[in-house]
């Protein structure tokens, strides 16, 4: 069977517009030059004059999403190197990620009723604070749309990220413990990366942050169902 020309085409300029961002991103280090906002950029000036939609992009580029799994499956390293740390630090943890939590959570519904979006969208806006492999399946069982879920998480990623580090500079955050949480509850995955430019234990406390933070969702998943 001839593979079809087009699905290999735009696997193949995800990879090359990832590669070349990330390259240029070393070597700038500027933030809008980073894969997140990059990539995304690149693919929409092509994908707009091409005439593109997103379903047609997304069925091309599905066996991306294959990845997630063993991605998921390899959160459990991160909580595993840094069982001590959870184990001195872990009610503090819980609180921030319970507050953290429950503010994206009610604030994104509250904005979705604000802007009289649709059930469907709404129920995909509620998980955008955690990592894309939780988020996914977490606005599935909702009654979402988890491929709308993945773009509100990479919005705010992104965003969080960018607002991360202003507030470094004005919230008297001193400990490594609490400048990591800051990224890993509130940007996920961005965070993370974010973080590790900080410093290498932020880095490590954000990403267990955020593994947690999404685990804690999905085992919520019933409860927060029943409540919306």
């Amino acid at each position: 069977m001839t593979p079809e020309p087009m699905p290999l085409f735009w696997l193949a300029l995800t990879l090359l517009a990832y590669l070349f961002s990330r390259w240029l991103y070393r070597r700038t280090r500027r933030y809008l030059l980073s894969p997140l906002i990059l990539v995304p950029a690149l693919l929409f000036a092509v994908a707009v004059p091409m005439h593109t939609g997103y379903a047609e992009y997304s069925s091309s580029t599905h066996w991306l999403l294959l990845v997630l799994g063993p991605v998921t499956v390899a959160f459990a390293i991160p909580i595993w190197q840094q069982r001590a740390l959870l184990a001195r630090h872990w009610l503090a943890l819980l609180l921030g990620m319970l507050v953290g939590s429950c503010a994206s959570i009610a604030s994104s519904w509250w904005l979705a009723r604000a802007l009289a979006l649709d059930s469907s969208v709404a129920l995909s806006l509620v998980p955008r604070s955690i990592t894309t492999p939780f988020a996914m399946p977490l606005s599935h069982d909702l009654g979402g749309l988890p491929d709308l879920t993945a773009v509100f998480v990479l919005f705010t990623g992104v965003f969080g990220a960018m607002l991360g580090g202003i507030l470094l500079k004005w919230l008297p955050l001193r400990s490594p413990l609490a400048r990591g949480a800051l990224f890993g509850v509130g940007a996920h995955g961005a965070g993370v990366s974010r973080a590790q430019e900080v410093g290498s234990e932020e880095g490590s406390v954000a990403g267990l942050v955020m593994v947690l933070t999404g685990l804690l969702n999905l085992f919520a998943a019933p409860l927060l169902g029943a409540i919306i």
